[in-house]
């Protein structure tokens, strides 16, 4: 689809698909309107920063199809059930191993780490989610698809568990490049003698043991495989085909591989039309580690004096299918870079300010800019070219400032960029002291519950705050707040 913006700039959208290994032009099933799906965190810790880096591609990639004119529709699920250890089929649940490591209840875990990923995606400055649907609020839905396949043949029971016989799904592989004569027994796939095929994948487990269980038609002792959930959570929110999926590297095989089986299977359509996916973040040039002591969270980033919209910054910096390094001393350089777009934005607001007439220079130079920036995220979210844009315009008027239309202008433009982005600060009017008092008190009561661990609370005196039009940004000296430009 092709849309025209101001300044009769036609925009095309090319987006690299996993599936077909290509680039492709991006088409939606609905005229005008975008069905996403992006898989989410597994509850059973705090989410790190190699996480946020696959959840920010997602948030980026929402922001400019909004850029570009498309209505959107976004999931992002939540698992609190069924994933076991090592992405496999045998094992303990990551949540229940958790909840035995810090002696607690298994729902508790989950709530407790879901709350404070959704507080963490505001302090990030996330565009909210349509929903953030939680896997144990949908076992009818499962249920629903896992016993269908039985019926088609498409699965087999044996005993309370059931599996998905790969053998009649014959584009198995097709996302990953994997053959099914080549999954043998091994590796990453467990030494099951249920299966038919070492590659046949659990969608309904039974086990008396483990904590979080469902009696059901299937039997007593039940709970879900890991893929089926966001299967049944793709189709419960956004119907049987969807436009675009995504996750990190990690997920496209078994996860994505599995969730195409499962759902064409159930359906016989297309599942989903573009299957998008992140890289890793490298920490220090390597994997992170618990070992290394390199696992960052939010908390650890603030702690070092650092701003959360510095990491933002950080963590989109790059494009989406490289390798992304992270060290402090990146970070230090992500803070002065944003330092330079502030600069950029202060020029604009003086220029607009002043009584200069703008000139046709002025005009080229803003037509420019945008042009390199808009070409760049249209080619599949390159977003280093589109920094770098923004970049060259702060160096032409460093050398020749522009007028005050202009100025006005490029300021309207930044906060549309800003829109994709989310990490430029503008200048605010003068608030009367009612406000600002009302806004200190609400701000240091969320501080006292963050303290206090009562997420909920701060998760709702934030929204509180996001209502008056503030926004808050953490860090290791405290907590600052500002108004949004729009408010």
């Amino acid at each position: 689809m092709h849309f025209t913006l101001p300044g009769d700039r036609v925009l095309t959208f090319v987006v690299y698909n996993t599936r077909s290994h290509a680039k492709e032009t991006f088409k939606t099933i609905e005229n005008g309107v975008v069905r996403m799906y992006n898989c989410g965190p597994t509850v059973y810790n705090r989410q790190h920063i190699g996480n946020f880096r696959s959840f920010l591609f997602a948030d980026v990639l929402r922001r400019w199809l909004e850029y570009i004119g498309y209505e959107v529709h976004q999931i992002m699920n939540i698992t609190d059930v069924g994933h076991l250890l090592h992405d496999a089929d045998e094992g303990e649940d990551k949540i229940e191993a958790q909840a035995r490591r810090e002696q607690s209840d298994p729902k508790q875990i989950s709530e407790g780490y879901a709350q404070a990923f959704l507080e963490d995606l505001k302090t990030l400055g996330f565009a909210e989610a349509e929903s953030y649907p939680r896997a144990t609020d949908h076992i009818p839905e499962m249920l629903e698809i896992v016993q269908a396949l039985i019926e088609t043949g498409y699965a087999y029971q044996v005993d309370g568990n059931v599996y998905f016989d790969v053998s009649k799904f014959e584009r198995y592989g097709e996302l990953s490049g994997n053959r099914i004569d080549d999954l043998e027994a091994g590796a990453r796939i467990e030494v099951n003698p249920e299966k038919k095929h070492p590659a046949d994948f659990a969608l309904w487990k039974s086990d008396p043991n483990h904590l979080m269980k469902w009696d059901t038609v299937l039997g007593p002792d039940g709970f879900p495989g890991w893929h089926i959930e966001c299967s049944a959570m793709a189709r419960k929110h956004l119907g049987d085909q969807i436009d675009i999926h995504t996750g990190g590297e990690d997920n496209v095989f078994p996860h994505h591989e599995c969730e195409i089986a499962q759902s064409e299977a159930f359906t016989g359509k297309t599942f989903a039309s573009y299957w998008m996916h992140a890289k890793f973040l490298q920490v220090d040039g390597g994997k992170m580690s618990k070992s290394l002591g390199n696992v960052y969270t939010l908390d650890d980033i603030q702690e070092r004096g650092f701003s959360i919209r510095a990491l933002r910054y950080c963590l989109i910096r790059g494009h989406y299918r490289q390798p992304l390094n992270f060290t402090w001393e990146i970070l230090k350089e992500s803070q002065s870079a944003l330092g330079k777009l502030d600069d950029l934005v202060q020029r604009l607001q003086e220029s607009a300010d002043s009584g200069v007439e703008s000139s046709d220079r002025d005009s080229e130079t803003l037509q420019k800019t945008r042009e390199k920036f808009e070409s760049a995220l249209n080619d599949d979210l390159a977003m280093p070219q589109a920094i770098a844009a923004l970049f060259e315009l702060r160096s032409a008027i460093e050398k020749e400032p522009l007028g005050k239309q202009s100025s006005e202008e490029a300021l309207a433009f930044l906060k549309r960029v800003d829109g994709v982005l989310g990490v430029l600060e503008f200048e605010t009017e003068e608030l009367d002291g009612g406000f600002v008092a009302d806004v200190e008190r609400l701000v240091a009561a969320r501080t006292a519950a963050r303290d206090g661990k009562d997420w909920a609370e701060a998760d709702r005196l934030r929204d509180e705050l996001l209502a008056l039009g503030i926004t808050l940004e953490d860090s290791a000296g405290g907590v600052t707040w500002k108004r949004t430009a729009s408010s």
